[in-house]
C-alpha cells in the first residue's frame, strides 16, 4: 500500500458517510496526523473524481461557493476492497 492509498481510503470512508469538502478533509486528516496542503488534497480529490470514485457538485455555503464530493458506486466498491485488504494486512502484521 502506498501513502496515497491510505489517504484514498480515508477520503472514501468520509465521503461514504456523507458529502465532504476539501477543507473538511484537510481538517479531519490533520486530526489523524496527516499534514496536507490544498496543493495535495485538491489534486487528489480531482484524481479520485477522474477515476470515477467520487463525484462533485458546487454549493454555496456561508456565502461562499464550495465543491462538495460524494462517493460513487465504484468508490464504495473500492472502499470495501480496500478495507478487506487492510484488514488482511493488519491481521497478518498484528497476528490477530
Amino acid at each position: 500500500m502506498k501513502y496515497r492509498d491510505f489517504l484514498t481510503l480515508h477520503i472514501l470512508h468520509h465521503a461514504g458517510e456523507g458529502p465532504v469538502t476539501g477543507a473538511f478533509l484537510m481538517e479531519e486528516l490533520g486530526r489523524h496526523g496527516y499534514s496536507l496542503s490544498p496543493g495535495t488534497v485538491y489534486p487528489l480529490l480531482h484524481a479520485l473524481e477522474g477515476e470515477g470514485l467520487l463525484e462533485s457538485h458546487w454549493e454555496v455555503r456561508n456565502g461562499r461557493r464550495v465543491r462538495v464530493y460524494r462517493i460513487t458506486g465504484k468508490g464504495a466498491e473500492a472502499l470495501r476492497e480496500g478495507k478487506r485488504r487492510l484488514r488482511e494486512l493488519c491481521d497478518e502484521l498484528l497476528g490477530e
